[in-house]
C-alpha cells in the first residue's frame, strides 16, 4: 500500500471535521473562561488536528473508552486538555454541558487530564513524556497484544525542546513501532518567547528522518492534509510516523492569534462575544459531531481480555537457612523468572547482568524490552506497557539512575499506574565504584510518592517474596535490590506480607531495638553477637517494606526497649529507614522519653572496599556497637 491509493474524503465530510473544529475551538474558549484560566490558545492552534483524529480517523468506544482494541491517544501538551474534553464530549462520552465545569474542585475535568476520567490512560501535563508513555502502549499492541489498535501521541512544538521525546523517538524507531503516530502542534509560541525553531518545518522534517521515522509536514490547519498525512501514518509497515503540523497559536482568536502573551490566559468576556461570533461565522451547520454523523466507529475487537491478578512464584524460595548466600540483586532476577503470568514483562537500561533481569531474559526473551542508557523513556515505557491492565511491568537498573527519572514516576503515581521498579547497587556498600554510582537517595525518593510500597528485602527468600507481592500490590512499587551476597535468614516457608516487619532477634532481656534493613540488617547481626558477649541483649527489627511501614511492632518493641532505638541504614541520613521511623514514633503514644540514634550516610561518599566505606561511615556492626552502648549509658 502506498499514498497514491489515498481516497480523498468528500466535501461534505471535510466541511463537517472543519465545523467540529471550531466547535472544539468554542468550547475551549467558552471553557476556560468559565474556569478563569487554561490555555485556549493553546487549544485554538490543535482544533483541526482534533476534529480529524477523533471524528474520522481513530477507532473507539465512547461508552467504554478503556476498551482494550480502542485506539489510544495521550496528549502529550497536557496544558490543551480543554479541546481533549470538547472532543470526547462532541464524541458523546458526557454531556456538552459540562464542559464549563472544567477546573472545578467538584470535577474531573482538571487543569491537566488524568485518569480520574476514563478516557484517560495517563496523566500529562510535564512537558516531555507522552511520547514516551505512548511507545509503552504501542509496544504492547504490536508485540504483546498483537492487536489492530493503534496510538496517537500530540505534542507541543516547544516540548520537544525535552531530551526524553528523543529517547523515545529513538526506542520508537528501533522498535519499528508502526502503529504509532506522534503529531507535532507547531504553533511558533512557547509561554515566553517563541519556540527556538518556531515555523522551519524542515529541520523538524530533517531531525525526525534522522532518528528513523516517517515525517510528513502538513498544514494543520487543513483537513484535507491531515486526513491524507494520518492514512500515509497507517499504512506504515516499520516505521512510525511523525506529522509535523504547522499550525498558528490562538487560531481564529480575534488580536490574539499567533501573537505572544496570550499563553495560559482565558480571552475574556471583554473579547468573547466578537471572538465567538466570528467562529460561530465560520461554521456552516452548527450541530454536534454526532449529528453530523462522524461518531467513530469500526474498531476492530482483537485485543483479548486478560487477567493480571494472583501472580505467584512457580517454586518457593529454596535457600537454605546459614548456608547459602546470594545478592539480593540476583534473586530478583530469579524471582522474575518464577512468575507464574504470561503478562509479566521486565525492561532494563543496559544493565540486565547487573540487575540480574538478564535471568528473566534468558527464561521469556519474548517479554523483556532492552531501553538501553536513556532511564526517563525506559520508566514512560513501562508506564505505558502497564496501562489498561495489558501487562505487570517491572523496570530495573541501579537505584541511583532511577532518581534521574524522578518526574516520570511522579506523573506515573498521578497516573494510578501500577508499574513496579527494582533499584540495585543501593548504597555505599557497592564499593569501589564510586559515589555517582550510589543509590543513596531512593528510599527517600520513592517514600515521598503517594500511594507508593517501598520493599527493602535482606536475603534472597524476602527478595523473591517482595517480588511477588509487587506483582500483587497497587500502585508504584520500588523494590531495594542490595549488591553483596547475603546469608539467607529465612526459611523458604517464611510469610511476607506488605506493611509486615519481622523481629529477627528478641528476648525478654532486649535493652535496645535496632532497626536495619539489607546490609545494614547483617551488620546489626553481626552486633547482636558481640554485645552477647558482653550480657547485652538488643532486639533486631527487619521493617521489610519502608512504606507502609510496620507502625505497631516498631512501637511495640520500643516500649518494650524503654524508649531506646537505633536505625542504621545504607542511605542518606535524610528520608530513609531512620525518618521514617521517627516519624512514625513521635505519632505515637510512648509512655517514655524516646531516645533515638539514626546511623546513615552523613556527608558524599567516595570509592573504597566495601567494608572500609561501612566503617568510614560509621554503620557497620562497630559503629552499631558503639551507639547501643552509648545509648543505655
Amino acid at each position: 500500500m502506498n499514498s497514491e491509493n489515498f481516497h480523498k474524503i468528500t466535501s461534505k465530510k471535510s466541511s463537517s471535521l472543519q465545523d467540529i473544529a471550531h466547535r472544539l475551538r468554542i468550547h475551549s474558549i467558552v471553557a476556560t473562561n468559565a474556569s478563569n484560566s487554561g490555555h485556549p490558545t493553546s487549544c485554538c492552534s490543535a482544533a483541526e488536528i482534533m476534529s480529524v483524529l477523533f471524528f474520522n480517523e481513530m477507532r473507539y468506544s465512547s461508552e467504554f473508552p478503556r476498551n482494550p482494541s480502542s485506539d489510544r491517544f495521550i496528549l502529550s501538551k497536557g496544558h490543551a486538555a480543554p479541546v481533549l474534553y470538547a472532543a470526547w464530549a462532541e464524541a458523546g462520552a458526557f454531556p456538552l454541558e459540562k464542559l464549563t465545569e472544567l477546573r472545578k474542585i467538584y470535577s474531573d475535568l482538571e487543569g491537566h487530564p488524568t485518569p480520574r476520567l476514563n478516557f484517560i490512560d495517563v496523566v500529562t501535563g510535564s512537558l516531555g513524556m507522552g511520547l514516551g508513555f505512548a511507545c509503552g502502549a504501542a509496544y504492547t499492541g504490536k508485540y504483546f497484544d498483537k492487536a489492530s489498535y493503534r496510538v496517537y501521541c500530540l505534542l507541543g512544538d516547544g516540548e520537544t525542546s525535552e531530551g526524553s521525546v528523543w529517547e523515545a523517538a529513538s526506542f520508537a524507531s528501533f522498535y519499528k513501532l508502526n502503529n504509532l503516530c506522534a503529531i507535532i502542534d507547531v504553533n511558533r509560541l512557547g509561554q515566553s518567547d517563541p519556540t527556538p525553531l518556531q515555523h522551519d518545518l524542515d529541520v523538524y522534517r530533517a531531525r525526525f528522518d534522522a532518528f528513523g521515522w516517517k515525517a510528513i509536514v502538513v498544514d494543520g490547519h487543513s483537513i484535507d492534509d491531515l486526513t491524507k498525512a494520518f492514512y500515509t501514518a497507517r499504512i506504515q509497515s516499520e516505521k512510525p510516523t511523525c506529522i509535523i503540523a504547522k499550525t498558528f497559536k490562538g487560531r481564529h482568536i480575534l488580536d490574539i492569534e499567533d501573537k505572544l502573551n496570550f499563553h495560559g490566559k482565558p480571552v475574556g468576556a471583554a473579547k468573547s462575544e466578537s471572538v465567538l461570533s466570528h467562529i460561530r461565522s465560520l461554521i456552516h451547520h452548527d450541530v454536534s459531531a454526532k449529528e453530523h454523523g462522524i461518531v467513530s466507529s469500526n474498531m476492530i475487537e482483537d485485543a483479548a481480555q486478560i487477567d493480571i491478578t494472583n501472580i505467584r512464584l512457580r517454586t518457593p524460595p529454596s535457600y537454605k537457612l546459614g548456608i547459602d548466600r546470594i545478592a539480593p540483586r540476583a534473586a530478583y532476577g530469579v524471582a522474575l523468572a518464577k512468575l507464574d503470568s504470561d503478562h509479566i514483562v521486565v525492561l532494563d537500561g543496559d544493565t540486565k547482568n547487573s540487575t540480574f533481569s538478564d535471568k528473566f531474559r534468558a527464561v521469556y526473551p519474548e517479554r523483556f524490552i532492552e531501553c538501553y542508557i536513556a532511564e526517563q523513556n525506559m520508566i514512560s515505557v513501562g508506564v505505558g506497557c502497564a496501562t489498561r491492565d495489558r501487562c505487570v511491568t517491572f523496570t530495573s537498573t541501579f537505584a541511583c539512575f532511577l532518581t534521574r527519572g524522578f518526574d516520570q514516576l511522579r506523573m506515573a503515581a498521578v497516573s494510578g499506574s501500577n508499574a513496579n521498579f527494582a533499584g540495585s547497587h543501593a548504597g555505599i556498600s557497592i564499593g569501589e565504584d564510586g559515589p555517582s554510582q550510589m543509590g543513596l537517595e531512593d528510599l527517600s525518593m520513592f517514600r515521598s510518592i503517594p500511594g507508593s510500597s517501598v520493599f527493602y528485602p535482606s536475603d534472597g527468600t524476602s527478595t523473591e517474596r517482595a517480588v511477588e507481592l509487587a506483582a500483587n500490590t497497587p500502585g508504584i512499587c520500588f523494590i531495594r535490590t542490595g549488591r553483596p551476597e547475603a546469608d539467607t535468614i529465612y526459611a523458604s516457608d517464611e510469610v511476607f506480607r506488605v506493611g509486615e516487619a519481622k523481629i529477627v532477634k528478641r528476648s525478654d532481656k532486649d535493652r535496645v531495638t535496632v532497626i536495619g534493613a539489607g546490609v545494614t540488617l547483617h551488620e546489626a547481626l553481626k552486633a547482636h553477637g558481640e554485645l552477647s558477649k558482653h550480657g547485652i541483649s538488643i532486639r533486631i527489627i527487619d521493617p521489610f517494606t519502608i512504606k507502609p511501614l510496620d507502625v505497631a511492632t516498631i512501637v511495640d518493641s520500643v516500649k518494650s526497649t524503654e524508649g531506646r532505638v537505633v536505625t542504621v541504614e545504607d542511605h542518606y541520613l535524610w528520608g530513609g529507614i531512620g525518618d521514617a521511623v521517627a516519624g512514625a514514633l513521635t505519632t505515637s503514644n510512648i509512655p517514655c522519653s524516646i531516645k533515638h540514634i539514626k546511623l546513615g550516610v552523613d556527608s558524599i561518599p567516595r570509592s573504597g572496599k566495601p567494608v572500609e566505606l561501612l566503617r568510614l561511615f560509621n554503620i557497620d556492626s562497630q559503629a552499631i556497637v558503639e551507639a547501643v552502648n552509648k545509648i543505655i549509658h
